[in-house]
């Protein structure tokens, strides 16, 4: 019995210490950046100039159009468009990069947990990168924001998810969730008792992650397109719309409500990539699911309110 104590101790005493080694993973606060490739960068440059309007300047837009060109979105978020590699990838969302609180110590955190991952040599305080189980890219970057002068700050765009196709959903889920601390924010589908897309949250803020299941493997790029996309959060669908149109914005639906009962408008880019616009809370009732977790609202990542 004694024998049997101290193994049970020693045992406790090692899961303890070993937790204790193991770095404490840092914020996660919310979406930096994403990375969007385009066949066309003319067509590109053209709609996302009218779909974003002129909240800020477009860095490195030129009178012949280069990529990447960069469009911030506010003081904290930034698009990124680059011309498509030779090889089109099935997925045009290229890369989906989070603000942390500390990026040195997210390093240590991914290497304690054994994740692989890229960092430029000789340029401290350069993005990270690393991917999924399936393949998406994300990158990690330190939080950032204009200085107080910069009109960005008085944009009220906010890059509030982004959805990418997942065929594995137990392993992706376990990813995001287990690993890094996403947590559960919506669910739901196209029927009720269906569910097509999982909505998880930054542990530390209130952007999402939008897992699409239930894709067929051989969807064309159209439907590719409408899955792998990027959500902007607004406070008025109406008078988004307005603007859009005003901006000279081809628009080809008309505003409607969600089955997370939040209002939004889908407008497609030339190579079909959606970019989503939601009202920021929801209408009504939500089909499938209740949500779990704080709404975004107009304010940068690193304002967001932290989980309920």
């Amino acid at each position: 019995m004694k024998r049997s104590a101290l193994l049970f101790a020693a045992l406790v005493y090692c899961s303890v210490t070993m937790g204790q080694d193991h770095p404490t993973r840092p914020k996660i606060l919310g979406i930096a950046a994403v990375r969007l490739y385009s066949t066309n960068i003319a067509a590109a440059r053209d709609f996302y100039a009218k779909v974003l309007g002129p909240t800020g300047p477009c860095l490195w837009c030129e009178e012949v159009p280069r990529s990447p060109f960069i469009m911030p979105l506010n003081a904290e978020q930034i698009i990124f468009v680059l011309g498509s590699p030779a090889q089109l990838p099935s997925n045009l969302l290229g890369e989906v990069t989070f603000a942390t609180s500390d990026l040195e110590a997210m390093k240590r955190f991914l290497t304690a947990s054994k994740i692989a991952f890229s960092s430029p040599k000789g340029m401290n305080g350069a993005p990270i990168t690393l991917s999924d189980p399936e393949g998406h890219h994300i990158a990690f970057a330190k939080s950032w924001q204009a200085s107080p002068e910069s009109t960005l700050n008085a944009s009220t765009l906010r890059l509030i998810h982004a959805g990418f196709i997942v065929r594995d959903r137990a392993s992706i889920e376990h990813f995001y969730k287990d690993v890094f601390g996403f947590r559960p924010y919506w669910h739901g589908g196209m029927k009720d008792d269906q569910t097509d897309w999982i909505s998880m949250q930054v542990p530390d803020g209130t952007d999402w992650l939008e897992l699409m299941v239930n894709v067929e493997p051989d969807a064309n790029q159209r439907l590719r397109g409408i899955m792998n996309h990027v959500a902007i959060g607004v406070t008025d669908i109406h008078a988004t719309q307005k603007k859009l149109q005003e901006n000279g914005a081809k628009l080809t639906e008309e505003p409607q409500i969600g089955r997370d009962g939040k209002w939004q408008l889908n407008l497609y880019d030339p190579d079909f990539t959606r970019v989503e616009f939601m009202e920021f809370t929801p209408v009504q009732k939500p089909c499938c699911s209740e949500f779990t977790g704080p709404h975004p609202g107009p304010q940068p990542p690193s304002k967001a309110p932290a989980k309920p």
